[in-house]
Order: structure tokens, then sequence, then C-alpha cells
């Protein structure tokens, strides 16, 4: 049984929508990684065009991923990026 964060997502959920809340690509990277390594590696380089160990260098952290690997990556393992407004961008027009 997975475990629930309080905004009711599995923790591997969690732990991916905190990466991308650090702004920081190689959190991002990383946690890709580790729920890519949860999966089954050899598909999931299949299935975003990729040889496996160049997958897991992406993956890693210290690799430096393109954006359209990141984006493949994460629809293969079947998440979505969806924008949404910083809320304080509004006191910056002011």
């Amino acid at each position: 049984m997975d475990q629930q964060t309080p905004a009711g997502l599995n923790t591997v959920d969690g732990q991916i929508a905190a990466a991308f809340e650090t702004d920081d690509p190689s959190s991002i990277a990383k946690a890709l990684g580790e729920l890519a390594r949860t999966r089954n590696m050899s598909k999931l380089a299949k299935d975003v065009g990729m040889n496996r160990s160049a997958l897991y260098r992406a993956l890693s952290g210290e690799g430096n991923p393109e954006f359209a690997t990141i984006l493949k990556v994460v629809k293969a393992l079947g998440l979505k990026l969806t924008p949404v407004p910083m809320n304080n961008r509004q006191s910056d027009a002011a």
C-alpha cells in the first residue's frame, strides 16, 4: 500500500511534485529517475527513444537532459506537466 501525503498524493507523486517546487533541474531529473527505476527502465528507454544507459545518466541528477527528454519521460511515466500561475506574480505587476 502506498503511503499518502497530506495532499492525497502517494509518496512518489509527492516527491516529484516537491522536486518541481525546487525549480532545480537536477532535482527534477533525479526524482524522475528514482520513479523510473521503480518501473521497467528498459521499456521506458524504448518509449522515450533512448538507450537504457543514456536514460540512467540523464536522470541521475548529474546529467543535463534536454527539456524534450524530460517531457518524454514524464509522459512515458504516465504523468503530465501542467503550468500554473505563481501566486506572487500579482504583486510583481503592481
